[in-house]
């Protein structure tokens, strides 16, 4: 017994310091000499700020006031998309975008949770677009990435139809002309992984940065 418990402890230390410290020691170093940016998060700085990530959806939206104060819930700010930008899809995480905490929402598709949020989803969207739109939104005209979470609630991409409902409010609000705009969403379509995987998808914080490169007077 003696000898099985000395045994068993002796494993133990052994490898909690070979995989514990030895082995993720050794990879981090491998990985920011080989890969620094992918290893940091692919980091994207503007004038030396930093303003997001590549692989992480992120929040372009203004904060909510009230009574001159910001409009507070669950103990985070409310906020409203900014309609100067091209916005991501809707995010399962709390708050929106929460890249530190993603999540999804784990309902199943008869659900009456998910119906709600899918309809609430759908009005926000056509709330947003909808007088931009030619010909009005109806909800049979939003694409799928318009109204439903994905995976991780924090993708940094959205479909290309997406992108281009998107197009006719942000050429409206920033005074360009929807061909510039639709450029610039050809531009940053990224393909598909290893040109097999996944469907394009258009880079929103690539996309937004080249807008207010376009046009720095807007916000």
């Amino acid at each position: 017994m003696r000898k099985d418990i000395i045994t068993s402890a002796i494993g133990i230390v052994v490898l909690t310091v070979l995989l514990g410290i030895i082995y993720p020691l050794f990879i981090t170093g491998v990985s920011q000499v080989a890969f620094p940016g992918n290893a940091n998060g692919q980091k994207v700085y503007v004038d030396g700020r930093l303003v997001g990530s590549k692989i992480i959806g992120q929040n372009f939206a203004d904060i909510v006031y009230k009574n001159g104060k910001p409009e507070m819930s669950d103990g985070n700010p409310v906020t409203t998309p900014d309609p100067h930008y091209f916005q991501t899809r809707p995010s399962g995480t709390d708050p929106a975008d929460n890249d530190a905490a993603t999540e999804f929402a784990n309902y199943g598709p008869n659900s009456v949770v998910t119906k709600a949020a899918l309809v609430a989803n759908i009005q926000a969207y056509i709330a947003l677009n909808g007088k931009y739109y030619p010909g009005g939104l109806t909800a049979a005209k939003i694409p799928v990435d318009a109204a439903d979470t994905s995976a991780s609630g924090v993708d940094p991409e959205i479909s290309i139809a997406n992108a281009d409902i998107q197009a006719y409010r942000i050429a409206a609000i920033r005074h360009l002309s929807l061909a510039t705009v639709d450029g610039l969403i050809s531009k940053y379509t990224l393909g598909r992984g290893l040109g097999f995987s996944g469907e394009p998808g258009v880079d929103v914080l690539e996309i937004n940065l080249a807008l207010n490169r376009l046009s720095p007077s807007t916000r």
